[in-house]
């Protein structure tokens, strides 16, 4: 509390001053109150849990095994999704032989967008059962798009997708389609 200290001079004759009086503050109840005050927020705040995707990712196979033999895909139960630089996706439901700049389509990854052209490939699938998508990510991609692209999934209930590379002979067609002249390749030397 506060307190209030006075000094008593001798009395001696002379002029009569007036006393000062020192005030003292105790910090003690004050310091008392801001602990109680931090440890009530501390337990009543609620901390946010991450948000963490859960990825079906197959099990890593062992030493002693054989490598299994690679999972054909047919064409007419799959869909091959290109994530591209600036916000761009292509698809395309095409061989190596048949895939050209006009039928590598770009597309946006609204709904009326990239979920339509899902579901369409999916209605149009010989066997709905084993449709697949084929999410292939480019070095310019970024992950909000990867992320969106997930999300997609989930939405248009596409139980089975892979993540894969992009092939040689699709990033000749995607870099022909965008523009890309080489930007990868090394600068000539003198």
């Amino acid at each position: 509390m506060a307190e209030v200290q006075v000094q008593e001079k001798g009395g001696k004759g002379g002029k009569v001053r007036s006393k000062k009086q020192n005030t003292r503050v105790d910090m003690t109840p004050m310091v008392d109150l801001g602990f109680l005050l931090i440890t009530f927020f501390m337990f009543t705040t609620t901390f946010s849990k991450p948000n963490v995707m859960d990825l079906g990712l197959p099990a890593k196979p062992k030493e002693d095994q054989p490598k299994p033999p690679p999972t054909e895909i047919k064409l007419s139960n799959s869909i091959s999704l290109l994530l591209g630089k600036d916000n761009k996706i292509f698809w395309h439901q095409q061989d190596n032989t048949s895939l050209n700049d006009q039928t590598l389509n770009e597309t946006t990854y609204d709904r009326e967008g990239i979920r339509k052209i899902i579901e369409k490939a999916k209605a149009g699938a010989a066997d709905q059962t084993k449709f697949t998508v084929i999410i292939k990510p480019t070095d310019d991609a970024v992950y909000k798009n990867f992320v969106d692209i997930l999300d997609e999934m989930a939405i248009t209930k596409s139980e089975q997708y892979g993540v894969t590379d992009v092939k040689p002979w699709e990033k000749a067609i995607y870099d022909k389609k965008v523009g890309n002249n080489g930007a990868a390749a090394a600068p000539a030397t003198k």
